[in-house]
């Protein structure tokens, strides 16, 4: 069955809304939840794609699927049972903004990864960071050494967050998650 066949028993308008919100709307709407309901979620954030999918995987529940129309996101995920949630994990390892900042201005080369979609990075970004949308990071790990120090940056710090879970799975040591990201970043950058 795809997942605009998929019979949702509630429906979570998040149009409009950007990265954390729709998932801090979804956890709150899949506690009000009966194991194996179906949540539907709108969203117009494409990093919701991402940002869900990621959300259900280390949680538990089941992203049943995704369908786009007219540039919304209609995402599917069925709440587990009890027995079948996990205990949502926070990465450890963090990079406050203000050191981030302070090593860009003393001339250091970091390896800055920035996961936000396309769009956001053209529009502001840490100066030298590179883009690497958290939907493409799987794809594209194996470009990286993993060898390197890497500072992982997004909006807010939650999609960058998933992106050093999923690098340190696949073998990644010098990882770090910059919070709290671009939403509170007050200094320099780098605009297309």
């Amino acid at each position: 069955m795809t997942a605009w066949q998929w019979h949702a028993d509630r429906t979570l308008e998040c149009e409009g809304l950007a990265c954390p919100l729709p998932v801090v709307r979804t956890k709150k709407a899949i506690e009000d939840m009966n194991p194996g309901e179906v949540l539907e979620i709108r969203a117009t954030d494409k990093g919701s794609v991402a940002d869900l999918k990621g959300w259900a995987s280390r949680t538990g529940h089941q992203y049943v699927g995704l369908k786009e129309e007219n540039s919304v996101y209609r995402h599917f995920i069925r709440k587990a049972e009890a027995a079948g949630t996990k205990a949502e994990m926070r990465f450890p390892h963090t990079a406050a903004n203000a050191e981030i900042q302070a090593r860009v201005i003393a001339g250091e080369k970091l390896n800055i990864l920035d996961v936000r979609e396309p769009a956001e990075y053209a529009f502001g970004r840490i100066p030298g960071a590179i883009s690497l949308p958290l939907g493409e990071l799987e794809e594209k790990m194996p470009q990286l050494d993993a060898n390197n120090e890497y500072y992982v940056v997004c909006r807010s710090g939650v999609r960058s967050d998933l992106a050093c879970q999923m690098l340190t799975e696949r073998g990644f040591k010098k990882i770090k998650n910059v919070t709290p990201g671009m939403s509170q970043w007050d200094h320099d950058v780098e605009k297309d």
